[in-house]
Parts: C-alpha cells; structure tokens; sequence
C-alpha cells in the first residue's frame, strides 16, 4: 500500500531550460488578456464615442467589456496550446512534465477503487459501463489492483430493485470478485456526499478512487497510465484525465461533440501549461489519491437558503481548491486516451444539464472568503463563474442594438459600418478561435484528418458544427440569461437527478414548450432591425438565426433518423468509429460494430 506523505516525499524534478517559470508564465498569460481585454475596450469605446455615448451605446459598451474576459481566455489557452503542440519542442511535457513514462510497462502499487455514482439512472447502461471497464482491466496483469463500487443514491422504489437485480446478475457471472453495491436511503450533499460517504466506509483501504459518471467510461490503457502516475509523483493529489465524447446515434451529441474535442485539446494544453499544479477537476473520469481527499476536501455548506445557499452542486471544482490548499498538486492530462462520456442526446438535456452547471458555479461566488486558497485556486472559482456570468452580455447587446441603431443619423451610420463590421467579425473570429485551434491541430499531425475521414469530411464536418454551434449558441445564451434572471430572484431549485441519455425524437410540441422564448425574442429584435437599420439585420442573422430556428433545429437534431445520416456519411465522426478501441467494442451491441464498420 502507498502512504507517502507529500512533505516526506520529493519535489517532482522538473527543470525546462529555455522555459519561464510557472510563476512566469502566469503572469504572462495575466498581462495578455489583460491586453487584450483593453485594446477590445477602447476599440468598443471609440466606436461608442463616434455614436455620441448615448445610453444605448453605453451599454452595449459594459457588454463588450463583460464578455471579452471569457473570449479572451479562451483565445490565449488555444493560441499557447497550438504552439506547445506543434512549436515548442517537447511543448506537451513542458505543459504536463509528469507525463513522462506514464505510458511504460511497470508494477502498479497503488489499490484503486472505481466508483460510480447514480441517482434513478437507468441501471442497465451503468452497469454495463462498469462491467466493461472491469474486463478491460482484468485482461491485463494488474486486475487485482481495483475493486468496483455502484453507489447509489437512487429514490425511486423501481430502478432501486432493478438496480439490485442489475449487480446480481453481474456477481453471480463474474463471481462476485471485488464488486459492491450500496445505496444511500437520502441525497444528502448531492454526488460530494455520495463519494464522501465511500470515503468514510472504505476510504482507508484504497490509495485511490477513480469516480466515474453513469454515461462515462476509461479504458484500462488511460487508467493504468495514471496510476503509474500517482504512483510516481506522491504530490499529484488529482490526476484529471482529458474527457472526449463517444460515439453517438443522435446527430446533436454527434455534431457537438465533433466541435467539442477540437475546443478542448488546444485549449487545455495550454491551460495546463500556466494553472500547472492548480489545474481543473471535472468529478469524473479522474483519479484522486483517498487520503488528502478524505482530510482535505469535505465541501463547506454555505451560508443562506438554497439555492446559492446549503449543500455545493459543482462539488468537483471546490474539492480541486481544496486540495491543492492540503498541499497536493491538481493536474490534468492535457492529451487524448481512453477517456470517455456521453453528451445529451437533445438540446432539451443539453440545456438542462447547462443550468444545473450554472446554478452550481454561481454558488463560488459565496466561496471567495476561504480562507488559505491559492491566488490561482481563486480565481479557477471565478473562471467558473465567468464562464455563465458573461453569457448574458450577447442577449442584451442583441436587445439593445436596434434602440442604439435607430438614434443615428445617416452620416454616423455610415461611418461606423465599416469599423463595427470588423470589429464584430473579430469577435466572432476570437470566440471560436479555440475550434479552430483545434481544427488546425489536427490538420497539422501526420495522419490527423484521415483519421476523421479524410480531408473532404473533415472539411465538411468543420463547417457543420460552427454553423450547429452558432445556432446552438444562441439558444443556450438566451436560456443561461433566463435563468439568471430567475436566480436572481428567488424562483430557481436546486436538485440532482437522473437524466436521459440515449438518443431520441423530440416532438414538435416538446420543442416548442422549451423555446417558445427563443423564437419570440429572435422574431422581436429582427423585426426591430429590420425597421430602424436592415443593414444590421444581415450582420446579426448568425446569432438571430439560432432563435428563429430553435424549435426545428430542436426536432432535427434530435430526430434518429438524421444521426443515422450523418453517420452513414461519416459526418462529424471521430476516429474511435473508424478504429473503436476494444473499451468502446465492449460496450457497443453487434449491430453497432458492423455498422460503424460500414460507415467508415
């Protein structure tokens, strides 16, 4: 058993000649968004100041200025990632320096117990998922190592006794090795509680856990490359692995996640290369050394009524901060393994698990006053609430623009066209700066776009999914705004609960309950523009046309029938259809092998 202490241990010896400190590089990365930020605030100011500052122009002055800090964020992670990939030399382990050998033959030391959460979540598809990780790991020498725990927090009397029924039928075909079940009868402190109830029960006779989520899965690859990891590095407290999407038959996972995987790579490689040993924690698809967690990282409950009060939703982030405070390093693996989950099947899910995010990073807001954090730590919390915080700024610029346009006289108007149009394209350009990153990314490695199809698809895929994201992007804005407005005033809950997972229609009248208020609003400002200043109108129809079209996009890429042909196509795959790794072949039934098989 591993019971290294880091003040007994030994400082990792990382050493890079020729690269700036971390402290360095925090204050580089510091200093250019910055920058950035205040060449955007004085570009939006003289264009406000040409317009006459009136209120209009003033606000939509504040919104530009709430909105930068996250684009800008985003622009500079993806920019230094791309040059880690393919400039720097050794820029991945300059970024990651305790990824080397992690992927060596050796002894695994430390026991490790695989855990995963569910509250009402169909048992089946989770039980299946832990079936497969534990026959990937049980095919290798170090199967031994781990043992494999469902913990439920399941209310409903039904899928309790199915979820019985489920591990029964597993232990009695596998024995029964180093498998267990145990359900909770209350939710309290949500998923945080569940695990810290794990850690209270059998904590001490692991080194390690590795949570994983209901629709999550890790081949045995990724995770023994990061317990070699812990192993070696007895300060690492988090080792956070890169997530990617599966692959998926409904055409709004399958387009998203296309877009996601290319966002995330570049962005958090260079991410990892300034936070280093304060880097993110997602609560799943992670592996967590037990002990500090257990002494370290128990969630304070806030102070006030739900739901920015009591029990921490987004426990995952606030445990990384606390971590890091008991004296343990957070980082996460800036490159792609076997690490894997599924996204919401629909813009329905979607969204809702969107709010349920948002409602949880808006609770840090009340944990700026812990006491001992890291200055990075700190602001990890406050990059998490920019990243809902800032959304509101493009509805209330949409709103206010036609006030701002109709008060100009033909003279202003036209001298202002010209710099608004590149102003606006160069926002547009910095927000999606981190898929394009991504994009080049693989364009750049040898063998990259053919392992997406080819250049002809991967083209077309790109093109798909920034026209999907700007739509979807709409819509998500408007509805983050909504529910802001509601948390503001008192009308939101708080809650954790099952969600639906596998791909499925959405019907007409489903849809339109759900974005009624997209349409209208969409409609409204059109109209307005097209009154007081057509020429906007056509500048604006990227972000509009989202609300026009929610209730069809909704339906279609919901509809199976269009992930069917998308993937008939190879539209928006991802290389694990055409070469599925032996974890993703275990859980996928004969009719998906042969069919991904005829696809690619």
């Amino acid at each position: 058993m591993l019971r290294q202490d880091p003040e007994t241990a030994e400082h990792d010896p990382v050493v890079f000649h020729g690269s700036p400190s971390l402290a360095g590089r925090r204050l580089l990365v510091l200093a250019l968004n910055l920058a950035t930020w205040a060449a955007i605030g004085l570009v939006a100011a003289h264009l406000a100041g040409l317009a006459g500052w009136r209120v209009a122009d003033i606000l939509l002055f504040l919104c530009v200025l709430m909105a930068t800090p996250w684009i800008a964020i985003g622009f500079w992670n993806a920019a230094i990632g791309l040059v880690l990939a393919h400039v720097a030399r050794g820029g991945v382990e300059v970024a990651a320096p305790f990824l080397r050998g992690a992927r060596e033959e050796g002894r695994v030391a430390g026991r490790t117990a695989i855990l995963m959460t569910l509250r009402n979540e169909d048992p089946a598809r989770a039980v299946a998922r832990l079936k497969a990780v534990k026959a990937d790991l049980d095919a290798t020498a170090h199967g031994l190592q781990f043992d494999y725990f469902l913990l439920s927090d399941t209310s409903r009397p039904d899928v309790a006794q199915a979820e019985e029924a489920e591990v029964a039928r597993w232990c009695e075909a596998d024995a029964g090795r180093r498998i267990h079940y145990r359900r909770r009868d209350t939710n309290e402190g949500f998923k945080a509680g569940n695990i810290r109830d794990f850690c209270e029960r059998w904590g001490a006779d692991y080194d390690y856990m590795l949570p994983l989520d209901a629709d999550s899965v890790m081949g045995a690859s990724a995770i023994l490359a990061m317990a070699r990891i812990l192993d070696r590095h007895p300060r690492i407290g988090i080792l956070q692995s890169l997530v990617v999407g599966m692959p998926s038959a409904s055409a709004f996972a399958r387009i998203f996640q296309f877009g996601m995987r290319h966002g995330m790579r570049c962005y958090t490689l260079g991410a990892s290369w300034w936070t280093g040993d304060c880097g993110p924690f997602w609560g799943h698809n992670a592996l967590v050394r037990v002990k500090p967690f257990h002494a370290a990282c128990h969630l304070p409950v806030l102070p006030g009524r739900p739901p920015l009060g009591g029990p921490i939703l987004s426990h995952d982030q606030v445990e990384a901060v606390l971590m890091r405070r008991a004296g343990y390093e957070v980082r996460v693996m800036p490159v792609e393994g076997e690490s894997y989950e599924e996204n919401p099947p629909t813009i329905a899910e979607f969204v809702a698990r969107d709010l349920r995010w948002c409602l949880g990073n808006m609770q840090y807001l009340r944990l700026q006053g812990l006491s001992g954090l890291k200055p990075v730590s700190r602001f990890q919390l406050l990059w998490a609430v920019l990243m809902f915080a800032c959304v509101p700024a493009v509805p209330v610029a949409l709103a206010v623009l036609p006030f701002a346009a109709a008060g100009l006289s033909a003279e202003a108007a036209e001298a202002l066209g010209p710099e608004t149009a590149w102003f606006y394209g160069g926002l547009l350009l910095l927000g999606q700066f981190p898929k394009l990153a991504g994009l080049l990314d693989v364009a750049l490695t040898r063998g990259g776009v053919a392992a997406y199809g080819g250049p002809v698809r991967f083209l077309a895929s790109a093109l798909l999914e920034m026209t999907f994201s700007l739509l979807l992007g709409a819509i998500t804005a408007l509805a983050t705004t909504r529910f802001l407005v509601g948390l503001t005033l008192g009308r939101v809950r708080a809650g954790w609960n099952g969600q639906v997972r596998d791909a499925h229609a959405l019907s007409w009248a489903s849809a339109w309950r759900g974005l009624w208020g997209q349409t209208l609003f969409g409609l409204l400002v059109g109209a307005a523009l097209a009154v007081c200043a057509p020429a906007l109108l056509f500048w604006t129809a990227p972000l509009l046309a989202g609300c026009w079209l929610a209730v069809p996009f909704a339906v279609v890429t919901a509809d199976p029938r269009t992930g069917a042909w998308l993937a008939a196509r190879g539209l928006c795959a991802i290389p694990e259809e055409r070469r599925m790794p032996l974890i993703l072949r275990r859980l996928a039934g004969p009719d998906t092998r042969d069919h991904l098989e005829q696809a690619a």
